[in-house]
């Protein structure tokens, strides 16, 4: 029997398990390979320090780092390219590397350096899933850990100064979302129609992109321009994480389900009733014994939510 995994990570909003594309990636790698993972969001805890995520616990061994975790269920045969060839492999990194390069750097901007995204959107949000005092220090501390990021990859020659920078990265990124849509085409995934390594980390790089409301969206107008990689994001959420494409989340299903069940008590409730009126007639004085048709729900008539029937 395999060692029981737990993955922490940080939390979700705007229909998303999680904002933090690593997590994120790492989540979906997970629901594409079949791996039993127990995720445990990272809300107002100290438990995890908070630049580690996700990090993912199996017995005595503790991993963090996308790359990592993903090679680490590979060896406990959670593999989701099993099926890839030499050369899909090689195209798998290829593009990985694109997207550390082109995408994020634009993707750290956009929410952790945009003044308006960051004040209004990233701040705050990051803050109310950190213990207090953190909460007062380690945004700006992840902010900074951005800032420095993009000027050691894009602040050298020719560009020295951070508007020049910025101009650049968001040329790159739109560049990269283009040349991903071009290679997605009208395929369900970049491999076909299973699920792999690479869909997860464009799922991973893509999704806050695509989700979160921010008031300052220059890239995400720009992905809503490609609407395959927008109904790629969609089809992953709906068919791996129970979510629609109105972004309805796992705990608005609970909240069908709760009502559902409801009116199934309210029908029942109703059904009983009938039954005690049947009874009363039968032993009416009034009317000569004779057996009436009960109304009653059979338990098979329930319809379930379709959410329901998706997988998880």
């Amino acid at each position: 029997m395999a060692a029981p995994m737990e993955l922490s990570c940080w939390g979700g909003d705007w229909g998303l398990p999680s904002l933090h594309p690593e997590s994120l990636t790492v989540m979906a790698y997970a629901k594409f390979a079949g791996a039993p993972l127990t995720v445990n969001t990272i809300n107002n805890s100290w438990r995890v320090p908070k630049g580690d995520l996700p990090v993912l616990v199996s017995e005595d061994t503790v991993i963090s780092q996308p790359a990592k975790i993903l090679n680490f269920l590979r060896k406990q045969k959670y593999n989701a390219d099993y099926e890839l060839s030499a050369k899909q492999g090689a195209d798998t990194l290829a593009y990985i590397a694109l997207l550390e390069e082109k995408l994020l750097p634009a993707m750290l901007h956009t929410f952790w350096i945009e003044a308006e995204n960051y004040c209004s959107v990233t701040k705050p949000w990051f803050a109310s899933r950190i213990a207090f005092p953190l909460s007062l220090y380690l945004p700006g501390k992840m902010s900074r850990e951005a800032l420095n990021r993009i000027l050691l990859t894009k602040g050298g020659p020719p560009l020295y100064s951070l508007i020049e920078v910025e101009a650049q990265i968001y040329r790159d990124a739109k560049e990269c979302l283009n040349l991903l849509s071009k290679r997605l085409g009208t395929s369900q995934f970049f491999f076909g129609d299973t699920p792999t390594t690479l869909d997860a980390f464009v799922f991973g790089f893509l999704a806050p992109i695509y989700k979160v409301c921010f008031p300052r969206v220059q890239l995400q107008e720009h992905l809503k321009q490609l609407p395959n990689l927008c109904r790629f994001c969609d089809d992953i959420l709906t068919c791996y994480f129970r979510l629609n494409v109105s972004g309805h989340s796992p705990a608005g299903q609970d909240t069908a389900d709760a009502n559902l069940q409801k009116l199934t008590q309210l029908v029942n409730k109703e059904s009983n009733l009938i039954e005690k009126m049947d009874d009363n007639l039968r032993r009416s004085p009034q009317h000569p014994p004779r057996k009436l048709t009960t109304l009653k729900l059979a338990a098979g008539g329930e319809e379930s939510s379709p959410m329901s029937r998706l997988s998880p």
